[in-house]
């Protein structure tokens, strides 16, 4: 199918930090995506928490099945919307390679560290974090560091970014991927689309694992119109249908609203905003949405997930010894550093260097470390330590 006027075309390009040979058969998204699916961060998301720590059940959704899952939802709506499927694909895939161990528990402990050695200092952030995995801390080739992949790319990963983060990062990169939250400009619609499908993705998966984990009941969620929209339909059409299949085939039709909500609004956007190639996305306001009515809704859920599943006490409980565990493994390195690689010592910072090396860390990997360096186990699983 060809490529809208207004999408991301690889011929054109704004190129990588460090100039290479263009590849024989592939354009330079292709080989972005390429590049994320063999890097190492990418692998270790298997054993990332996404809500449910890995421990507590094998079937419950971890970063790298979430980032798998926002990457057939995006690569569905770009396709119907002519847009980049590559380029939405290594978005998409790469969103989350900068998430630390045990999911926003993680991070927010290593903010806090952070933070309590450096008050003005820019802290912990998952989305900068995964932009410093792809341009510095992969190390597969000879000639750089990290996996030098296309701006657009890296623009897309950067889907946030504080005034102060984008300034320094202004310093390092002049008009870079820094640049346009400070002067207000959008990123490409496949980005922008990346962002939507992240969080659509989550909240209907999130309603899985917490049914599956007991936490929270189909009776209660029932309350939220978008999901009751859909659950009403399913059983007008199957009377007597009940357990997962109810439960899956509901999902699905909540998969399926948003994602027509989304191609509807957002070629209604581009129509009324007269876009017709792709510099004129990025100083129009945001053009991937919801309808009014679907960001309303999807904002419901969202805060019934908050509230009944996100601050549950048992989950709450999982978190607080989770951040325990990161605090710990980080004041414990920055006390010690010859216990990280050689590979990790950042001579300039190293605060960071601890940082980088906790945030990379597969949660059982973490609690592994966390018992050789003191002796205690957090929590049980099966039966045994870890």
């Amino acid at each position: 199918m060809p490529l809208a006027s207004y999408a991301s075309d690889p011929a054109v390009s704004r190129g990588r930090r460090y100039a290479e040979p263009p590849a024989p058969t592939r354009d330079d998204y292709q080989r972005d995506r390429d590049r994320i699916v063999h890097s190492t961060a990418f692998r270790r998301l298997v054993y990332k928490t996404q809500v449910f720590l890995n421990h507590e059940g094998d079937l419950f959704r971890t970063r790298l099945t979430h980032s798998i899952e926002v990457a057939q939802l995006a690569r569905s709506i770009a396709r119907a919307l002519q847009l980049n499927e590559d380029l939405t694909e290594a978005i998409a895939l790469a969103h989350d390679l900068g998430h630390t161990p045990f999911g926003h528990a993680g991070q927010d402990a290593l903010n806090e560290c952070l933070h309590r050695i450096d008050p003005q200092g820019p802290g912990f952030e998952h989305n900068l974090q995964s932009l410093r995995v792809v341009d510095r801390l992969e190390q597969r080739y000879a000639s750089f560091d990290g996996l030098n992949l296309s701006f657009e790319t890296r623009e897309g990963i950067l889907k946030h970014c504080s005034r102060r983060n984008a300034q320094a990062l202004e310093l390092q990169e002049p008009s870079g991927v820094g640049r346009r939250f400070l002067d207000g400009t959008q990123p490409s619609l496949e980005a922008q689309l990346c962002n939507l499908a992240d969080e659509i993705a989550y909240n209907a998966h999130d309603v899985d694992d917490g049914v599956r984990s007991g936490l929270i009941t189909i009776e209660q969620i029932e309350e939220v119109p978008l999901f009751a929209a859909q659950l009403d339909s399913v059983r007008r059409e199957h009377p007597g249908l009940e357990g997962r299949k109810l439960l899956f085939e509901t999902l699905r039709r909540l998969l399926s609203a948003q994602v027509y909500d989304v191609i509807e609004a957002t070629r209604a956007a581009l129509c009324e905003h007269r876009v017709q190639r792709a510099a004129d996305v990025w100083v129009a306001p945001p053009l991937v949405r919801f309808t009014p009515a679907m960001r309303e809704q999807s904002l419901a859920l969202k805060r019934f997930l908050f509230a009944r599943l996100y601050r549950h006490p048992q989950v709450e409980d999982t978190t607080q010894r989770a951040q325990g565990v990161v605090r710990d493994l980080f004041e414990a390195y920055v006390a010690d550093t010859a216990g990280l690689p050689a590979l990790t010592i950042d001579g300039a910072d190293p605060f960071r260097a601890v940082a980088d090396y906790v945030a990379g860390m597969t949660d059982r990997f973490a609690l592994r470390e966390h018992h050789r360096l003191t002796g205690r186990t957090v929590f049980e699983s099966h039966g045994q330590a870890v």
